[in-house]
């Protein structure tokens, strides 16, 4: 068989006509030449992906969660379920970038592996992390000034600041993006025992029963222990959600095939011990707990580090160790998201696909689909001015939609394994005979998130605290579904796949 081979930007471009190969990959046709500039090596894409995550630092942020449903126990063991849950997905995706790392990921794996009706599936699989940081940075302005009032729209006009200069810096200083996710990854691992010292040094001790055996599960208002446990779950599964943003830099990373899969197993893992340490040493030396849950700037860590410095100023050097990396976390959020909004259009799979899938000869960058996300960012800060609870449900969502995605190709790989495993080629990273049940404890973990996720955190519901996650969600399929049936069925052929060598 003819292969026409091409040379670019240090890669190496197939094009294989359909049917070549094996059935799983019977449909792709390998044409998509390489349009981007791959500059990240391996330690700067392993520091992509651990500093992506930011999981300690965001951990912190959404402690209230598992302190208002389950307590100290729900932390500690909810962070261990969770990161052992988080790595069985990304060992589970690691094989499939391993495959095919490509920006579009999750969409085009669907293709191929789906046995029918692919294109559907692919086309329904189309965080916003300025609110957590610039809601913070509200917080301790109402730590400094306790008469402050927490208006939403200073809050939108924080976020708008704190996404600006990420913005910038994915137009006009991308080779330098590498170094900036090295330097952040050594914040990253840095500033966690500085952290943690501080607390171990300054603050009083609470008993190893508190940490381990004190179970809170009358504030919320819901009764079963279970469904308690599992709520709390949010503020420990948000923070490891996002196993799959450095695939969608696959196009832009040296040997991507080998380096991809090693960067998500790699940045799940550090992240996941690291936020473990962190939430340990916080449930140690927290002060009064009632104090906490009611902190009037809104974040229990920022109360909890003010109880055990005693000084404002110490707090505000500790929330900045934290914020710090956080911030540079949206740096790698927004490029990553950037390129998947660029894959979508370049597969004919967005309105005005054309406009979206160019990449700037100059920046060489998908500038418009850079400024398409960038847009919506600022176009959703906009949702927080009139209801947090609405602002707060597309926050939800984004987790919610992210495991989602993450079942459907895990889900269509198993029933590929039980159906045709011949059909399934082995990659640069593979399970092996432990591929199976990887893949099965990855969907359990994956469907048990799903199904918590949308639960509101307090009962009775109210309008103002209810988890407009799942509504949102129907809506979204509802929206895409009429979409495939007006506009994407006829446009929409399918993913452009590329096959990579080795040496990419």
């Amino acid at each position: 068989m003819q292969e026409d081979m091409e040379m670019k930007s240090e890669s190496a471009v197939r094009s294989v006509p359909a049917g070549s190969g094996n059935d799983a990959y019977e449909s792709a046709t390998f044409r998509q030449k390489q349009q981007l500039e791959r500059y990240l090596n391996f330690f700067s894409s392993v520091a992509f992906s651990t500093c992506l995550l930011a999981t300690w630092e965001s951990a912190g942020g959404s402690l209230l969660a598992g302190l208002y449903n389950g307590g100290p126990a729900a932390i500690v063991y909810g962070i261990i379920l969770s990161t052992v849950g988080n790595l069985a997905i990304a060992c589970s995706l690691a094989e499939l970038a391993s495959l095919h790392p490509t920006a579009g990921a999750q969409y085009q794996w669907s293709y191929i592996l789906a046995p029918r009706g692919r294109r559907f599936i692919s086309f329904c699989q189309v965080c916003i992390a300025p609110f957590l940081i610039g809601t913070q940075i509200q917080g301790m302005v109402v730590l400094a000034y306790p008469d402050y009032e927490l208006v939403r729209w200073r809050g939108t006009l924080l976020m708008w600041a704190v996404a600006i200069v990420p913005i910038i810096i994915n137009i006009f200083a991308r080779r330098v993006l590498g170094g900036i996710e090295i330097a952040a990854g050594i914040m990253h691992i840095v500033f966690l025992p500085v952290t943690i010292a501080v607390f171990v040094i300054l603050a009083p001790r609470n008993p190893d029963s508190f940490v381990w055996d004190t179970f809170v599960g009358g504030l919320s208002g819901w009764k079963d222990p279970g469904v308690v446990f599992s709520i709390g779950l949010l503020g420990v599964i948000t923070p490891l959600s996002g196993v799959d943003g450095v695939i969608h830099m696959a196009e832009e990373v040296k040997n991507a095939s080998v380096v991809v899969p090693r960067s998500m197993i790699y940045g799940t893992l550090i992240n996941g011990t690291l936020a473990f340490s962190y939430l340990i040493a916080i449930l140690y030396c927290m002060g009064d707990y009632t104090e906490a849950v009611a902190s009037p700037t809104g974040y229990p860590i920022i109360t909890i580090a003010y109880q055990a410095t005693g000084s404002k100023a110490a707090t505000y050097v500790l929330m900045a160790m934290g914020m710090l990396p956080g911030w540079i976390a949206l740096f790698n959020g927004l490029a990553s998201v950037t390129r998947l909004t660029w894959a979508f259009a370049r597969d004919n799979g967005l309105p005005f696909s054309d406009f979206f899938a160019v990449v700037d000869p100059t920046y060489k960058i998908p500038l418009r689909a850079l400024f398409l996300v960038a847009s919506c960012i600022f176009a959703l800060s906009f949702i927080q001015i009139g209801s947090t609870a609405a602002f707060n449900a597309i926050l939800s969502l984004s987790t919610l939609g992210l495991y989602i995605s993450y079942l459907i190709p895990l889900v269509l790989l198993v029933l590929k394994r039980f159906t045709a495993p011949q059909d399934i080629p082995r990659g640069t990273f593979s399970l092996g005979k432990f591929g199976l049940p990887m893949n099965l404890l990855a969907i359990l973990f994956a469907t048990y998130f799903v199904i918590f996720l949308p639960f509101p955190a307090t009962v009775p519901v109210t309008a103002e605290d209810m988890n407009y996650a799942g509504p949102v969600l129907g809506f979204v399929i509802l929206f895409a579904c009429v979409d495939w049936i007006v506009r994407g069925r006829h446009k929409w052929e399918g993913p452009k796949m590329r096959s990579y060598v080795r040496d990419e």
